[in-house]
């Protein structure tokens, strides 16, 4: 009998044994799952912020820009040759800055585009046309100052390089700006793998959680221990896991998402700019008895509604920069989950890993 009662005692603590050293096999796998998955996910918006503000804000930016100064300055420079000045000053002053300003935008936008190999392809065409473009209204306005039709014909070959529906110089940009606010929209959204992996992750944090129970209570039930402190601490980590780093997270889906309404308006402003110019070229060709007082007066407003446009795409592009900026938060968030997750492998081998030893392992 007695050697039935041992026998029995054995075998309960044979099993005993081996349901804690599943348990332990259990939380780690379950960790190291878990962790890997939320840290790759939380990288990835945050590598996806970084690219939103190195690159994409200021491409989109610098899209738009550029085509807001090439339309002022053609407008500015058909001003120039209206108002008399044109033979002294050539296109004008304003011509040249504005223009000066679209080149310096181009030069900036080969180091920033988001298009990839495509983008480059309309910026080297891009560039291309603005020489022809150059090479037509310079002559309007200042080879031809006193023979009318050919400086309007120069003016028109220059308006047509610029704005013609396809293959002018600001429709190609047109184009660019279409595919980096297509870029923009995937790198502000939460794709299927990245919901993906924040659900292998957080599934993955409540596994744990219910495994940390579990062992407790076969700690408590059949080892007769009370409750372990290492268990108790890894339980407090997998919740602070499963939720600080999603906060984190949905915290700057929303500046991304901020961010990415303003590149819109950016693009709309840009985009709603050249629908009241091509309105304007229009309405001017088929009313050709207006007086050249008024003509002044419109090309004035038009002016004055480019440069607000031009002014409200930098305060829009300041503002979208201003709430990607990167916070010490964002990169502590990381390297705290990484820290934690370290301690969520360390923390049940030691609390489990003590008892099997001292009440196991030790004795046979």
């Amino acid at each position: 009998m007695r050697f039935g009662r041992r026998s029995g005692r054995r075998a309960y603590r044979s099993r005993t044994r081996r349901l804690l050293e599943r348990h332990l096999a259990a939380m780690l796998v379950t960790t190291l799952v878990s962790m890997s998955a939320l840290l790759v996910s939380y990288r990835e918006v945050q590598i996806s912020a970084g690219e939103m503000r190195d690159r994409g804000a200021p491409a989109v930016q610098g899209v738009a820009a550029t085509q807001l100064a090439l339309l002022r300055a053609h407008k500015e420079a058909q001003a120039s040759v209206d108002s008399g000045i044109a033979d002294v000053v050539g296109a004008g002053a304003r011509y040249e800055n504005q223009l000066a300003a679209a080149d310096q935008g181009l030069s900036r936008l080969s180091d920033v585009q988001i298009d990839g190999d495509r983008g480059r392809g309309v910026l080297e065409t891009v560039n291309g046309l603005l020489t022809s473009y150059s090479s037509s209204i310079t002559p309007g306005a200042v080879k031809y100052v006193s023979d009318e039709p050919m400086q309007r014909e120069k003016f028109a070959e220059a308006e047509t390089l610029l704005t013609r529906r396809g293959t002018g110089v600001v429709p190609r940009l047109d184009v660019l700006q279409g595919h980096q606010m297509d870029r923009i929209d995937t790198l502000t959204s939460m794709s299927p793998l990245r919901w993906s992996g924040w659900a292998v992750a957080e599934l993955g944090l409540l596994a744990m959680a219910l495994i940390t129970l579990s062992a407790l209570w076969v700690l408590r039930t059949r080892c007769g221990h009370s409750l372990d402190l290492c268990l108790l601490v890894s339980l407090l980590a997998v919740v602070l896991l499963a939720t600080g780093p999603l906060i984190a997270t949905n915290k700057t889906q929303d500046q991304l998402a901020t961010a990415r309404d303003r590149l819109f308006r950016i693009e709309q402003q840009a985009h709603d700019q050249q629908a009241r110019d091509q309105q304007a070229r229009d309405q001017q060709a088929h009313d050709q008895q207006a007086h050249d007082q008024q003509a002044r007066d419109q090309q004035a407003r038009e002016l004055r509604v480019l440069a607000g446009a031009q002014q409200a795409v930098t305060d829009e592009s300041t503002k979208a920069r201003a709430g990607l900026a990167a916070e010490g938060w964002q990169s502590g968030t990381y390297y705290g989950a990484l820290a934690v997750g370290a301690l969520l492998v360390l923390l049940p081998a030691v609390g489990i890993g003590r008892h099997l030893n001292a009440d196991y392992w030790r004795t046979g």
